[in-house]
C-alpha cells in the first residue's frame, strides 16, 4: 500500500484522499474538525466552520493525514456551506464508495445566525429497492 501524503513532506493542501482497506469489524468512522475555513462567495468574508464527517465503510477507509490536507484545500474557496457539505460528501463517496456518508457543516455564528447544513449519500447497498 502506497500513501501519497502519509510519511512524506507536505507543503500545501490537496484534494487527493488516500485510502486503505477497511479493517474487520469497523462499522462507523467519524472525523470532527473545527479548523475548516472558506469564504462567502458573495461578500468574500471568511467563514469558520466545524465539520463532522461520518461514514459507514465498505471496502475502503480514508487516511487521516490526506483528509486534513483535503479540508485545508477549501481555505481559499468561495462556497456556500450547503455547497461545501455537498461537495465533500460527493468527493468522499467517490473516493471510498461507502455504504453511507454524512457531512455536517456548522458555521460559526455570523450576523447573529448559526448555520448547520447536512449532506448525505447512501451507497448502492443502502438504497431502497422500492
Amino acid at each position: 500500500m502506497e500513501f501519497r501524503k502519509l510519511g512524506k513532506p507536505v507543503t500545501g493542501p490537496s484534494k487527493e484522499l488516500d485510502t486503505f482497506p477497511t479493517p474487520p469489524h469497523i462499522t462507523l468512522v467519524t472525523y470532527t474538525s473545527d479548523e475548516l475555513t472558506s469564504f462567502c462567495p458573495v461578500t468574500g468574508q471568511p467563514d469558520f466552520s466545524t465539520v463532522v464527517i461520518e461514514y459507514v465503510p465498505d471496502r475502503l477507509c480514508i487516511e487521516s493525514k490526506s483528509l486534513k490536507l483535503y479540508l485545508w484545500s477549501f481555505r481559499d474557496e468561495n462556497l456556500f456551506a450547503e455547497t461545501l457539505a455537498s461537495t465533500m460528501a460527493a468527493d468522499i463517496a467517490q473516493a471510498i464508495q461507502p455504504k453511507r456518508v454524512r457531512v455536517e457543516i456548522r458555521q460559526n455564528v455570523r450576523g447573529g445566525l448559526q448555520l448547520t447544513t447536512v449532506a448525505e449519500i447512501d451507497g448502492p447497498a443502502e438504497k431502497s429497492t422500492n
